[in-house]
């Protein structure tokens, strides 16, 4: 237990904090280095992303999903059918159907994860979201499914009706990145490092560097104090050289 106890290190957070405050001026320049690494590597290296949104609406009637009859009245629920819905969206027969109407680019993976699709504040309306590098791209592809979807859930739910709420337009805003989070991202990241390392080298430095650390530490009474010698023009030291040139004398104290 004595052994334990001399091991442990008492943190004086004053001390902390102060020891902080004379590195003011490293952390605040840490910290907009930072910021500006992280403004310029958003603003430079990441390429804008836009969504495009289509929604369509799930028609409340009976229908019939294999063997078993569903009413949607009686559901809180067309969101199961949404569910559904989601499903049937996502299939390879479904987007692979859009890439031939829309003459896209990508196979069935890459346009799998462009694309999102869910119930609207749990209605029976739900928005299929397209997130693409081009803007007019986002919006082709969002109304291409828009308008393919019907017929594809047609051919395999039974009795399903899906009608088009509103079609998708042309997003003037990019949804990602966001250049004012990543730069604040940055100067918190170099704010919390820069902290991290002058409080570890703080509780690292064993150095006593004045009387009054001993005092306010260890509750001792001071017996002697070794005067640095090397410091000029500090009232500690107790030795010095003059020339007097009126006496011709010189004197040492």
């Amino acid at each position: 237990m004595g052994n334990n106890r001399e091991n442990e290190t008492e943190i004086d957070l004053l001390q902390l904090a102060k020891a902080l405050w004379h590195k003011a001026w490293a952390i605040v320049l840490v910290t907009l280095i930072t910021a500006a690494m992280a403004f310029a590597g958003t603003k430079l290296f990441i390429t804008p992303l836009y969504t495009a949104s289509a929604m369509m609406y799930v028609n409340n009637s009976s229908i019939s999903v294999g063997s078993t009859q569903v009413n949607l009245s009686d559901l809180t629920a067309a969101q199961s059918l949404v569910e559904t819905y989601m499903v049937i969206l996502k299939t390879r027969g479904t987007l692979e159907e859009v890439i031939k109407e829309a003459n896209l680019p990508y196979d069935y993976e890459q346009l799998s994860g462009m694309i999102e699709a869910g119930a609207v504040n749990s209605t029976e309306v739900f928005s299929i979201s397209v997130t693409s590098a081009s803007p007019e791209e986002a919006e082709k592809i969002a109304n291409t499914i828009a308008e393919l979807l019907p017929n594809r859930i047609a051919d395999i739910v039974e009795g399903s009706s899906v009608r088009i709420v509103d079609y998708a337009v042309v997003p003037s805003k990019k949804t990602s990145p966001s250049l004012s989070k990543n730069t604040m991202l940055g100067a918190m990241l170099g704010f919390v490092l820069s902290c991290g390392v002058f409080t570890v080298l703080y509780l690292l430095d064993d150095v006593v560097h004045n009387e009054d650390y001993v005092r306010v530490t260890f509750d001792l009474p001071l017996l002697a104090v070794v005067p640095d010698l090397t410091e000029k023009n500090s009232k500690s030291n107790y030795y010095y050289y003059r020339d007097d040139s009126k006496s011709g004398k010189e004197e040492t104290a």
